[in-house]
């Protein structure tokens, strides 16, 4: 069976990155290896308490020799927009998960929402990755 192990998102500082998701958003590291023999590379995965099975890589943007200057300036053009990456988070309660984030400094792009599929808000990461907070409607669930 293939299974998805981990998920990534370019960030411009690992270390704020990190911040980002372990204080305001309560996710617990998983992996931070530092690798001299690759040029100090340094792996960082966080995840949610409790979901041991997933995780999300809080990639850095490699430049050369791994990518082309162009390469570069095209993926931090597209995490300045938010379409770099998108990971959608769900919640029982979007409405006391946004009060709550927002009480630990998180700020959003977009308020709770009904939508046809159940409750959505939208923020970024200090990278300007795009993140959905959604609960999801039982109705839509259970399709």
């Amino acid at each position: 069976m293939i299974r998805i192990a981990t998920a990534q998102l370019w960030v411009h500082d690992q270390d704020a990155a990190l911040e980002f998701y372990t204080t305001k958003l309560g996710m617990e590291v998983r992996q931070d290896v530092t690798m001299p023999e690759m040029g100090g590379f340094r792996w960082l995965t966080v995840g949610p308490p409790g979901q041991d099975d997933m995780a999300i890589v809080l990639m850095a943007i490699p430049g050369p020799p791994m990518i082309d200057a162009t390469t570069e300036g095209e993926i931090t053009s597209l995490m300045a927009k938010g379409f770099a990456g998108t990971v959608f988070l769900t919640t029982d309660d979007c409405r006391a998960s946004y009060e709550e984030l927002l009480a630990r400094g998180v700020e959003f792009t977009e308020a709770p929402e009904e939508r046809p599929y159940g409750v959505d808000a939208g923020f970024r990461d200090p990278s300007g990755n795009s993140l959905r907070l959604t609960q999801i409607s039982e109705q839509f669930a259970a399709l």
